[in-house]
């Protein structure tokens, strides 16, 4: 190598740092852009989506105007998350999903997209226990009570869930398992209809995330028997849980967070964790999430990152011990 050469190697080994320094700073100054998209992929009414709109309303205050929540329903939320994987990493596309995201694949071998590969974890929204509700119509008015009524019921009882593999299904399962009752799943698009159809009769019962059951139990639509957590939950400070009412070592919650497409820069990604995180920290925002039962979190992409992760093979154990496939 000549000296020329030399110095010219060493020249430009000197300004890759600055060069992605300015791509850098280039993607973060060109965002947000005019105008961004929340998906949702389930419909309107259920907790992802309540939970998610609750982030859009607080966004424009963090400095992101222009949100708009996308309901994009379908396949247990893989159409919605699916669409988000294909959209542009320029920070326009974000996706808000359930813990959902990393247990449906472990059923379902034949994805649209890699979860793992295809997405970029934003940050967890919130933690949120499960509500056991039932339809105030059956006499029942405890867990003890349900138990026995199922058994004498021998399986002629349907449960409903937000859908294959999401956190309320798992929670059917596991209680099935634990007290040695059948009850027939019935999956739905999301929660919101699968509590229409709850409060018509038309199941009789379901373990659904907080938010979108805590307005019907307080306006006695549906009754609550107890929450899926190993504590009780200060929306609900009368209910037991599962565990003390009479199933020892049932536990179980779900939770919420943000994605965004695999490749958006890593600047714009953090930003918006920022602004979320933002909107989290408002007495606005976490009285809402708190009267759901929700605990709001809002850590770092690092975190949601390893957090994501542990879930993944946390959710993948409990799938292949209850041998759970998607239908």
């Amino acid at each position: 190598m000549t000296e020329i050469t030399r110095r010219a190697a060493c020249t430009a080994a000197a300004l890759l740092p600055l060069a992605a320094t300015g791509r850098a700073a280039r993607a973060e100054a060109a965002w947000p852009p005019r105008s961004v998209r929340l998906v949702v992929p389930y419909p309107p009414g259920g907790p992802t989506d309540i939970l998610g709109r609750v982030v859009a309303q607080g966004l424009p205050q963090a400095g992101v105007p222009n949100v708009v929540v996308d309901n994009r329903s379908g396949a247990s939320g893989v159409i919605g998350a699916g669409e988000v994987a294909r959209a542009a990493p320029d920070g326009a596309t974000w996706l808000v999903n359930a813990s959902l995201q990393v247990i449906l694949p472990h059923m379902k071998p034949q994805m649209p997209y890699d979860t793992l590969r295809d997405f970029l974890p934003v940050t967890n929204i919130a933690r949120v226990p499960l509500i056991l509700v039932v339809d105030p119509r059956l006499p029942v008015r405890s867990v003890p009570e349900l138990i026995a009524w199922l058994k004498a019921e021998g399986g002629k009882v349907a449960y409903g869930s937000s859908g294959i593999g999401a956190a309320p299904h798992l929670a059917g399962e596991l209680f099935k398992q634990l007290t040695g009752t059948e009850m027939t799943h019935v999956p739905y698009r999301g929660s919101g209809p699968a509590l229409q159809d709850l409060m018509a009769g038309n199941i009789q019962l379901m373990f659904d995330s907080m938010p979108s059951s805590a307005g019907a139990v307080r306006e006695g639509q549906l009754r609550a028997l107890a929450v899926s957590t190993a504590t009780r939950v200060a929306a609900f400070p009368d209910l037991p849980t599962v565990a003390e009412a009479g199933v020892p070592g049932y536990e179980i919650a779900t939770w919420y967070g943000v994605w965004a497409p695999a490749r958006t820069a890593p600047e714009v990604v953090l930003k918006m964790q920022r602004a979320v995180a933002a909107v989290l920290a408002t007495p606005e925002a976490r009285t809402r999430l708190e009267a759901l039962g929700a605990d709001p979190v809002a850590d770092t992409p690092e975190a949601f990152a390893d957090f994501t992760r542990a879930e993944w093979d946390r959710w993948g154990k409990l799938v292949r011990d209850a041998r759970i496939e998607a239908q």
